[in-house]
């Protein structure tokens, strides 16, 4: 359940990327590579390595080296989390190709060598902390979490070499659950934290992941505003462990057992805004409204799961 909040780590280096971009984000690939181009390229795989170094020695330092290790094992967590953490792998992985085929678009690398880069780091950096789950007594390596990894970065690759262009975003965004019962408010507490960024890294309850797609991109010769998307997004409520509401002491006695809350998924129709679509000539604006764009845009939505059907005013 911690895996989005260790996948934060490499958060530097993708915001490095950002500033990367904010000095020039009006070159064509297209253009022939001139030669101050080297210095980028050996600029961007400098950020790259020190960025992603950087973060996997920090992830030893604060999360593996206080955890029991073990040699190599392999761990199913196919069904914890109702898949939402699934979901997350696949968000991740997506989001490190974006970040890094701009990184290298920047850098001046041609289209395909840019597209294949950029979705293979992105399915290589989530890959890595695997393996060192992989090592972990209390993980293991998840093939279930490898295929999502994979997923990731060929959502990413593959509408590049189809479309030129990424007309279904993955995206994310977050509501944070209040609890009238104390009970609840307190095992909530112990799982995912007390303060609000603890809880969106770590509650698989708030998490919600989309698929925006932008409709003037398939609807080419329609007056539909060019930033206009409509998303489709899945979430889940009532868990209050991977795979059981149920909390047991290192004697397998029952201490939290709430398996009368139901565990249910939630789907959600919605439309959204295409930042990255909205003209500007300010560099820094380009720039903000890219990174901003992993983030879903709050809407009012519909939301399907098996409870029925709720129309939601404003849906994070």
């Amino acid at each position: 359940m911690f895996e989005t909040l260790k996948k934060l780590l490499f958060i530097p280096a993708l915001l490095f990327y950002g500033i990367l971009l904010a000095q020039d984000s009006s070159i064509s690939i297209n253009q022939p590579t001139p030669t101050f181009f080297k210095s980028r390229i050996y600029l961007a795989a400098a950020a790259s390595a020190a960025g992603y170094g950087g973060g996997l020695l920090a992830l030893s330092n604060a999360w593996y080296q206080h955890y029991p290790q073990s040699s190599f094992h392999f761990f199913d967590d196919y069904s914890d989390w109702l898949q939402v953490d699934k979901a997350g792998h696949i968000f991740g992985a997506y989001t490190a190709a974006k970040f890094s085929a701009e990184a290298w678009r920047w850098a001046g690398l041609s289209r395909k060598q840019r597209i294949w880069l950029g979705g293979l780091s992105g399915t290589a950096f989530m890959t890595v902390i695997e393996v060192l789950d992989g090592f972990s007594s209390g993980w293991g390596f998840s093939m279930a979490d490898l295929g999502a990894d994979i997923a990731g970065g060929g959502v990413y690759i593959a509408q590049e070499l189809a479309w030129n262009e990424q007309r279904v975003q993955l995206k994310f965004s977050f509501h944070r659950n209040h609890y009238e019962e104390p009970a609840l408010t307190q095992r909530a507490n112990e799982l995912f934290g007390n303060n609000t960024l603890e809880r969106m890294l770590k509650d698989y309850n708030g998490q919600t992941y989309w698929a925006s797609a932008n409709l003037k991109s398939f609807l080419k010769n329609s007056r539909v505003p060019n930033w206009l998307n409509i998303a489709v997004g899945y979430g889940a409520e009532g868990m209050f462990g991977g795979t059981e509401n149920i909390a047991r002491d290192k004697n397998g006695i029952p201490i939290f057992n709430r398996s009368d809350i139901p565990r249910y998924r939630q789907w959600y129709l919605a439309p959204d805004i295409d930042l990255t679509r909205i003209k500007t000539k300010s560099k820094f604006l380009k720039t903000t409204f890219f990174l901003l764009s992993s983030f879903k845009f709050p809407t009012p939505s519909i939301g399907f799961s098996k409870k029925g059907i709720e129309w939601h005013w404003i849906c994070f």
